[in-house]
Formats: C-alpha cells, structure tokens, sequence
C-alpha cells in the first residue's frame, strides 16, 4: 500500500541504518522474522532495520507466498504482514496461519487509520498492529513486544510441563514410599503373627491358612483390591487378642469351664484395644472385633446380626471354619474337605452368610489343597497385600 512521500520516509528510516542484503544475526539464536508485503520497497527497509537489530529475516511479497514458506517447514518466531495485500490479504493470512502456526505471534502492518481495522485484526488472532507510516524505534519496539510475550508463553508451557513432570516424578516416588511402607507393614504383621504362633503353638501356620483362604473367597466375590487389603490384615490377626490371655487358660489340655470360656471370650475385644491404636490398622481391626459374630445374632462379643457384621468378618468366618475342619487338632484329626463344604452348608445362614457361602461352595478344591500345601510346606512366598491365589 503506497502512502505519500515514499522517498522522504525511506531516508527519514534509513537514517544510521547500514542497508545490506545478508542475514545479520547475533549467533544461532537469532530470532527469524517473515516480512509480507506487496511492496518490494518497504520490504526490505523494514529487513533492513530487523538486521541492524541482530534480527534474521525473510521476505514474502504476497499472501500466498509467505502461506507456501510457512507450510515448507521453514520455522519463524514473527510474522510481519501488511493488511492490505491482493490475493490473499493479512486477515486471510492470519486465519490461515494462526491454527497451525498458535505460537508464532503476528503484527498487523496498515496504513489504514480505522481502529475498527485494528480491532478485526486483533479479534482474528493478531497479537498487535502497526500503522504506516511509523518510525524505526516503533518497528522495534513493536517487535520487541511481540517477540517477549512469545518467549513468556513458552516458558509458561515449559514450566507447566516441567511441572507435569515434577509432579509424576514426585507421584513416582510417593508410590515407592508407599510400596515400601506397606512392606514394612508386612514385616510388623508377620512379627506379630510369629509372636503369637510362639504363645500358642496349636494356632501355628493357622494365621497364614486363613488368611489366604480368606483373600481367595473375597477375591472370588469380587471384591475391590483395597478392601481386601484391609480384609487380610484382619484375618492374619484375628487371634492375637489372644497374647492378653493367660498361659494356663491358652494352654489348658482340658476343657475349659464357664469361667475360663468367658475369659477366652474376651481375645476379641483384647485384639480390638490392641490394633486400633496403630494407625494402618484402625480398619482391619473392626474384623478382629466381630470374626466371632454368627449371622443369625448368636455369635460373641457384641452379638452383631446379618450385615451389621463387617463383610470381611463374614468371610473370615468360612475361611477359618475350613481351616479348622481340615486341620489336624490334638483332640482329633484333619476331615476332608469335602466334609469341611458340608458341614459349612449346614451353618449357612446361621453361623455364616449365606451369600459368602454359595461362593464358597463354586470354588474348586485344589484353591484350598494348594495354598495350604504351599503354607505348610513354608514356601508359599505369603504377602498380606492379597496375593493369595484364586481361580
């Protein structure tokens, strides 16, 4: 768009400005910056200004021209376009450009004095505006503006992706933590359970049985992995309210009397008292107060009726009756399991849940014969995070 005085304005911006035809940078990080204009004149004095200024260039006389440089693969941090151009004007470059190219900020150069011009401009994804005729410090300092809100959005994006990575670093290493944690809360479950396997020596590997039994029928139920976390800790420690009672009574050969029995009663609410003080236990411990509830009410120490008993309790209460059945005792020997099913499907509803039961009695038996072979034998590699097998 030609404005008058040509000549006069060319001098006036040529004014200490070494006019060359090469790409005058400061190093490898120059910035590039794409001139559009029709005309060939003002081309390549506003060139000339950006290398005087350390800035790299490159020239398009047309719309299109600069369209065909830009798809090419030739990467530019600006786009100087005039508005006023034929075949494809500065608002059609900038809607042509603004989708693929969102990081390249573009001026707007006009010598149409109409704000409502600008503001179009500025509406379709300009980022500012420069109006003919303008001075050498107004190109540069417009460049400048351009080139800086170009470099803080990077950095913005950088850091939000640096952030990104922070926080998945950081989440990574919580979860090391936690997994590390939970091992340790494995080794203090397994000390715990060894202390009381040394206390009452009938009890020895039951711990284990039962547990595992406990997480395969929980598993089979569909139950959700965290919650069965929470299951296994409670089954593993069902009994060790049981270190509360004496020797003579945990020991005695015989059998007890109502005294003792009361006594003995009380290992539930001993291992309640106990657990609920350690804070990875306080929910696993609800388990160890009610895994002698019966579901019809009739079960010790609170009485607890149907759901009001914890779900992990109920299903304790089938694993630890197969484990009794099928474990030698000293006052008799280890049944079938066979008979362990039957004898359960008798209680169903009574002792136990019936729902827990049907499970129960879909599983197949070699989930039960392996994971007490394997326990027995002391090399199932046991791990209170619901491992155990299932089908």
């Amino acid at each position: 768009m030609r404005f008058p005085d040509l000549d006069g304005y060319f001098r006036h911006l040529c004014a200490g400005v070494k006019f060359t035809e090469s790409i005058l940078t400061t190093g490898a990080m120059a910035d590039r910056i794409l001139v559009v204009d029709d005309e060939e004149a003002i081309r390549e004095i506003v060139c000339a200004i950006l290398a005087a200024a350390g800035y790299a260039w490159k020239q398009a006389s047309s719309g299109m021209e600069a369209l065909a440089l830009l798809n090419s693969g030739e990467e530019f941090e600006l786009m100087l376009s005039d508005l006023m151009m034929a075949d494809l004007d500065g608002i059609g470059l900038l809607e042509r450009t603004k989708e693929k190219f969102p990081d390249m900020p573009v001026v707007m150069v006009t010598a149409v004095h109409d704000i409502s011009v600008a503001l179009a401009a500025i509406r379709n994804g300009a980022h500012d505006y420069l109006l003919k005729p303008f001075e050498r410090e107004q190109l540069l300092n417009t460049v400048g503006r351009a080139l800086e809100h170009r470099r803080l959005k990077a950095e913005n994006r950088n850091y939000q992706t640096n952030l990104e990575s922070l926080v998945e670093a950081r989440t990574d290493q919580l979860q090391l933590a936690m997994a590390d944690l939970e091992r340790s809360y494995d080794i203090t479950l397994q000390a715990l359970g060894d202390a009381l396997d040394l206390k009452d020596a009938e009890t020895e590997g039951h711990s284990r049985r039962v547990t595992a039994f406990t997480i395969a029928i929980a598993r089979a139920m569909g139950v959700p992995r965290e919650q069965i976390l929470i299951i296994a800790r409670g089954a593993f420690l069902h009994d060790i309210g049981k270190m509360a009672i004496p020797d003579n009574i945990l020991r005695k050969p015989g059998k007890l009397d109502d005294d003792e029995r009361a006594l003995m009663r009380e290992h539930c609410y001993h291992g309640y008292q106990m657990l609920k003080k350690i804070p990875f236990l306080t929910e696993a411990c609800d388990i160890v107060y009610s895994h002698q509830e019966h579901f019809d009410g009739s079960g010790y120490p609170r009485g607890l009726k149907g759901t009001e008993i914890p779900l992990g309790a109920r299903i304790f209460s089938v694993a630890d009756t197969l484990d009794a059945i099928i474990s030698d005792r000293p006052y008799r020997p280890a049944r079938t399991l066979t008979e362990a099913r039957k004898e359960i499907q008798v209680w169903a509803g009574r002792q136990f849940d019936p729902e827990v039961v049907a499970v129960f009695l879909k599983m197949p038996d070699d989930i039960f014969e392996d994971l007490r072979r394997e326990i027995n034998a002391q090399t199932y590699p046991f791990s209170y995070s619901a491992s155990a097998k299932s089908n």
